[in-house]
């Protein structure tokens, strides 16, 4: 008996020690500092490392170059728009932020995925919410972003049945505890790493960072929870516009001011490298023109020359 105990004793070991280190979505980081492996050992989820952080950002010329934008493409433009094309390049510059816990281990996230939510029918209380995933490179034209966001806005808001709409109704229409059961087999899976590719690539929730817009409604910026499901280590709750005081110079003048509130993972990186992440955020939309794509001031207009009579009068 005691024979067979030691046995499968050796095979547990042996299959804990073989489990795969390689994930799809990530590579395993190896040469980290011993405090940073220890922090996912002491704080094991994501709400336990959890920090808050504010940021306001000037937004007078972001707005004018929404307006410009939505002139010169000719299509919806808006602060989301913004967002998302300020944030994608925010990870490009800084891709330490891009990082993400699993199994206890620090990966590099290899893509750049951004999730917003949105509501499914504009001004609707009853509608439902839905969560879009994009990824990016940080180098696409602003233009294109508009674009590709719209387009994914289109299909939500069309009626039409989604990927993620069968999947999730597959699931909840299972009884509770086969439906806690798959909840609980795949974040065991995903500990292990033994995650399928095509589920990781469509769930909202295995993501760079999670955006949800509440100045769209009329809201402020709350604090948001860190989703321990999935492998989202940041989430940012956008407020709406308002005008605060600020000081330029010395001087107190109005500004119209954009509130970003970030919930971060501490362990992914510390708040000094963070930072250039998030101040390239807002460096990008107080500065749409230089770093989102120059925008024209207004649509190109030819008009034919005034004839003339002879001798130069008109």
């Amino acid at each position: 008996m005691i024979t067979w105990i030691i046995i499968a004793a050796l095979l547990a070991g042996w299959v804990i020690l073989n489990l795969p280190r390689r994930r799809s979505d990530g590579e395993l980081l190896s040469k980290i500092h011993p405090y940073r492996r220890m922090l996912s050992f002491m704080m094991v989820g994501r709400n336990e490392a959890i920090v808050y952080y504010d940021d306001y950002v000037r937004v007078s010329a972001l707005l004018d170059y929404i307006e410009r934008a939505k002139q010169v493409l000719g299509t919806e433009v808006d602060i989301t728009h913004c967002l998302v094309a300020s944030l994608s390049k925010a990870f490009a510059k800084n891709p330490c932020m891009n990082r993400f816990i699993a199994g206890q281990r620090l990966y590099q996230r290899k893509h750049i995925d951004l999730t917003f939510s949105m509501k499914r029918k504009r001004l609707n209380r009853e509608a439902k919410l839905a969560a879009v995933k994009l990824r990016f490179t940080g180098e696409e034209p602003f233009a294109d972003t508009c674009a590709r966001i719209n387009g994914k806005i289109e299909v939500e808001r069309s009626g039409s049945e989604t990927h993620s709409d069968k999947e999730l109704g597959f699931f909840t229409r299972l009884p509770r505890p086969i439906l806690a059961f798959c909840i609980r087999t795949v974040r065991w899976l995903d500990y292990h790493n033994l995650v399928p590719a095509s589920f990781i690539e469509h769930d909202g929730f295995y993501t760079s960072m999670f955006l949800a817009n509440l100045g769209s409604i009329g809201m402020n910026a709350g604090f948001h929870h860190l989703y321990e499901y999935g492998t989202c280590p940041l989430f940012l709750m956008v407020g709406r516009i308002e005008e605060r005081p600020w000081v330029v110079d010395g001087k107190v003048v109005p500004e119209k001011i954009l509130h970003l509130r970030y919930s971060y993972d501490e362990r992914i990186d510390d708040a000094f490298t963070s930072r250039f992440g998030i101040d390239a955020a807002r460096e990008a939309l107080e500065r749409p023109d230089e770093l989102l794509g120059p925008m024209p001031t207004a649509p190109a207009v030819t008009t034919d020359p005034v004839p003339t009579a002879p001798g130069g009068a008109a």
